[in-house]
């Protein structure tokens, strides 16, 4: 490492406790709008001009944080998605096919890469390698080759890694991180963590690019490397070895017909899954209406031959510090949400989201509430998130309820953002702020639980990459 890249990152990390023992915000943050650029707009360039891309990334930016950012720059390889991205955006620059030429002409100091997840690795490198800081969406990378090349060029540049970690910031998740903070329920030794996409949500996966390995890492790397984040990060440790089960039953070739896509398939009315693309009408000006430069279909068909992830799988992981997970993902539930239960030595702690019954359950106290008070006054009844806490030798439990703010992920989202953008020296006590380290461990476990299913054997983390797991999560 160089001298003067010592001096920026590592000083950042060993003298960042500001009052009260409160972190100040990681060092994948310490530049995004901070002390260099006080007077002067960030200079933002965004490769990936799909939804998530055009949205997040893209609009949200744009009509939010306009006054900070100014993009400069947008890139694809697909001239006709670019084009209408722009104009959805709202973005007053110069699009480009070329991501290096980009580069050249634009300036930038800020990279956000949302493409295709295999493909992530080439941009951040190339972004690290000409000192421009990045932002990433999840996951990082999809093998533990790209994921150490990226640590490598990481650790040559004077620039840095944001990990786009949102699940983070949602209310309900940083109240079960205090919990856990304050040994709430004593020193935890196991946890159960479950969850499910509905068919509709988690047949989405495998209608895109996601259904292929080689194109998303399968679903326990781009979906689960969230929840995997979450536990590292609600246990403050890192993963030692992961042991996992995982096959395709039901999605893909399991299926006795299937179609070229959705909107011609002679099989609509049999088919449970059929999905009208036609409704959707920023699908088909982004997607459909592009389909000519790429051949890319949104509305593939779930059933086709060429689908190779898993659409179960369920993982056992062993962190650093002794704690032991059973962790599982399920693509076709009738409902979607989590159940996870962190056992202690002195209780445990239950959270969900998403169980019908329990959503039943709030709309009944809602009605009951509306009987007491005025009707002004009712909106915020069910806008909540619940979390049980139970001690030992005790039939009584707590029964917290996290109000959720308005926006994606409970507010979440918005958090993640103004973080990175906005608030940039605010104290950061619950270690939100995540870095490629955050990244690199959340894709290991699933990188090390695909490799453990196909090889039938247990996979030590420590023999992915360069990265030696820690009791103790390193900041």
């Amino acid at each position: 490492m160089k001298k003067d890249q010592y001096t920026r990152k590592q000083f950042i990390k060993s003298t960042g406790v500001a009052v009260g023992g409160a972190l100040l915000a990681g060092p994948a943050f310490s530049r995004a709008g901070g002390i260099n650029n006080l007077f002067n707009k960030r200079r933002v360039v965004l490769v990936g001009t799909g939804i998530r891309g055009i949205t997040f990334w893209g609009r949200r930016l744009q009509e939010r944080y306009n006054d900070v950012i100014e993009f400069v720059g947008l890139c694809d390889i697909n001239p006709g998605r670019l084009d209408y991205g722009k104009g959805f955006i709202g973005a007053d620059c110069p699009t480009f096919t070329d991501f290096d030429e980009m580069l050249d002409t634009a300036k930038p100091d800020l990279l956000i890469v949302t493409t295709v997840d295999a493909t992530h690795h080439q941009f951040i490198i190339k972004g690290l390698e000409r000192n421009i800081d990045v932002i990433t969406e999840k996951p990082m990378t999809t093998d533990e080759y790209k994921c150490q090349a990226i640590l490598d060029a990481e650790k040559e540049s004077d620039a840095e890694l944001i990990v786009g970690f949102n699940y983070r910031y949602s209310p309900h998740h940083t109240k079960i991180k205090e919990l856990l903070m304050n040994q709430r329920v004593g020193k935890i030794t196991s946890v159960d963590f479950h969850w499910y996409l509905n068919v509709y949500h988690g047949a989405s996966y495998f209608r895109r690019w996601h259904g292929i390995e080689a194109s998303g890492g399968t679903l326990l790397v781009h979906k689960a490397t969230h929840h995997f984040d979450l536990l590292n990060w609600w246990l403050n440790s890192d993963p030692v070895e992961v042991y996992a089960k995982g096959s395709l039953e039901h999605y893909g070739s399991n299926n006795p017909f299937r179609g070229n896509k959705c909107r011609t398939c002679p099989y609509q009315s049999s088919c449970d899954f059929y999905w009208d693309i036609t409704e959707n009408d920023t699908y088909m000006d982004l997607y459909v209406a592009n389909e000519n430069h790429d051949g890319y279909l949104r509305d593939n068909c779930l059933w086709r031959h060429e689908i190779d992830i898993y659409d179960k799988m369920s993982v056992q992981v062993k962190y650093a510090n002794d704690v032991q997970v059973n962790y599982s993902l399920t693509t076709y539930s009738p409902y979607e949400g989590m159940k996870i239960g962190f056992n202690g030595f002195d209780g445990r702690i239950d959270a969900w989201h998403g169980i019908p019954w329990r959503e039943q359950e709030k709309i009944n106290q809602s009605e009951l509430h509306a009987q007491e008070m005025s009707q002004e006054e009712i909106d915020e009844a069910t806008d909540f998130e619940e979390i049980m806490v139970m001690d030992n030798f005790t039939a009584d439990y707590e029964h917290i309820k996290v109000t959720q703010s308005g926006g994606g992920h409970g507010g979440g989202d918005e958090r993640l953002q103004n973080q990175i953008f906005r608030d940039t020296e605010t104290h950061d006590p619950l270690n939100l702020a995540a870095g490629s380290r955050d990244g690199a461990m959340s894709i290991l476990i699933g990188i090390a639980a695909r490799n453990s299913i196909e090889s039938g054997k247990p996979v030590k983390i420590e023999d992915l990459t360069s990265l030696k797991p820690h009791p103790t999560r390193m900041l």
